[in-house]
């Protein structure tokens, strides 16, 4: 049986697997799929849309709206239930979110912010303009949004921010089959998702955390103080930086996430952490590069604004060392082969440095490079560096014999390889090290000072070189 439809070109059987269809092997969304649901929003055929819509989860519609236009967009919120639009929501892209925000309804909105958990649902109260702000937080119920705006009340990228205030909490004087009672008599009130029941003291205090796993395998009569375990906490002012080392370090699923005094006052799990660890890593790939965040719907103007000013930075380094070859125009002009190979040393000393950068940059972020072996890291990379250059000198140095018949200048290349490979490991370990000394991110602004290093150095090697040897 064939479902036909205006377009011609889509068309697909009834009995058609639309989960598989919508999405390949890798995960990504299929052209076609993606071509039906802009189909049934352009005929405005609500049934298809819910028919399609029903075989993605929240995460694959919140793709699925980065393929479709601003128009689409706006057409298919109507067509999401509130519960799956809050996920819908907290899945987007932020550019793509900040517009839908503007489309949807106040009071529909809220009752998204409902379904959400405290924290997903303030960031996205923190993304609203005032005006909608306050009509948002007005239409929700008074516990909700006083955790909304408590949460709000922390400092952006800290612990507050990324916990949820919904947590599952026991005095430690309970048994095991008194917890389990509470919690089966209260569900409503617990958390969608948790993993660990937090043991307090009368000051509300964590003593200690029992796995929900271990609770089930318990009996009845055991007291939680008995099987409980040692936790973790988590300062609410922390860095989420630093609440995402101290996840990798030990392993944590969750943690608690305490006040000043040592009141529990929320929990952070792992599904948050992962997000703050992929938001960070992009942020340094990015920040390498110096680039910003580049998503899919954003505009030319803001991406110029975030690059320029570091290609014009780098306009300054680049000037800065190409005034080098000024102070060799005689030796250029003696021998024009000069001005051939010199930027091969120059380009090869920026490859290997941009090498050394990386490694180092993602080393210090995952906490691997230190005072404490900063010294043997330093000397492992110059030695690299330079037999990388011996290797490379013995190979391009037979090359330019064979090309110009000139062994002086096959040496004065070689040696001129050497030295910038050397300076380039020796300023791509130490270059972000200092400037996190410096309270800098290496991240940012170390390819500007190492690519101007090995440029410079590059050049004043090899036409010193030839200079000394050749003329």
């Amino acid at each position: 049986m064939v479902r036909e439809t205006d377009d011609p070109e889509v068309v697909t059987e009834a009995d058609e697997d639309l989960e598989d269809l919508a999405l390949g092997e890798d995960y990504a969304f299929n052209p076609e799929f993606v071509r039906m649901v802009a189909d049934a929003l352009d005929r405005g055929d609500s049934e298809r849309l819910r028919e399609l819509l029903g075989a993605l989860r929240a995460e694959d519609i919140a793709d699925l709206m980065g393929f479709l236009s601003a128009d689409d967009r706006e057409e298919l919120l109507p067509h999401l239930d509130p519960e799956v639009l809050g996920d819908v929501i907290n899945e987007l892209d932020t550019e793509i979110r900040e517009e839908i925000l503007e489309h949807v309804p106040s009071a529909t909105l809220a009752k998204a912010l409902g379904e959400m958990d405290s924290d997903d649902a303030a960031d996205v109260v923190d993304d609203l303009e005032e005006d909608k702000k306050a009509q948002v937080l007005a239409a929700m119920p008074e516990m909700e949004r006083a955790a909304i705006e408590t949460t709000l009340a922390y400092q952006d990228e800290t612990a507050g921010r990324l916990m949820q205030r919904e947590v599952v909490a026991a005095p430690q004087f309970w048994t095991v089959g008194q917890a389990i009672d509470h919690f089966r008599k209260e569900e409503d009130d617990l958390p969608e998702l948790f993993f660990d029941v937090y043991v307090v003291d009368p000051a509300y205090k964590p003593v200690g955390a029992v796995p929900v796993s271990h609770l089930l395998r318990a009996r009845r009569e055991i007291p939680l103080a008995q099987i409980m375990e040692p936790v973790t906490e988590i300062a609410v002012d922390m860095d989420q930086e630093e609440v995402a080392y101290i996840f990798d370090k030990y392993h944590l699923i969750s943690a608690p996430v305490v006040e000043t005094g040592g009141r529990l006052v929320g929990q952070i799990t792992v599904d948050d952490i992962v997000g703050v660890i992929q938001e960070e890593s992009e942020e340094d790939i990015l920040a390498l590069a110096g680039v910003s965040d580049a998503g899919r719907d954003a505009g030319v103007l803001g991406i110029v604004r975030s690059r320029l000013p570091w290609l014009l930075i780098n306009t300054v380094t680049a000037a800065a060392a190409s005034s080098v070859i000024r102070g060799f125009e005689g030796e250029i002009d003696k021998l024009v082969t000069l001005a051939v190979l010199m930027p091969i040393v120059a380009s090869l000393g920026g490859n290997a440095a941009t090498q050394t950068l990386a490694v180092a940059v993602r080393a210090l972020a995952n906490r691997e490079l230190s005072a404490v072996n900063a010294g043997r890291t330093v000397i492992r990379e110059m030695l690299v560096g330079v037999l990388n250059g011996a290797v490379l000198a013995l190979l391009t140095g037979a090359v330019i014999y064979l090309l110009f018949g000139d062994a002086l200048l096959s040496v004065a290349f070689g040696l001129a390889l050497i030295i910038n490979l050397f300076v380039a490991a020796l300023g791509g370990a130490l270059i972000p090290l200092a400037l996190e000394r410096m309270g800098r991110d290496p991240a940012v602004s170390s390819s500007v000072f190492v690519t101007f290093l090995t440029d410079f150095m590059g050049f004043f090697a090899f036409l010193g070189l030839a200079g000394l040897i050749l003329l």
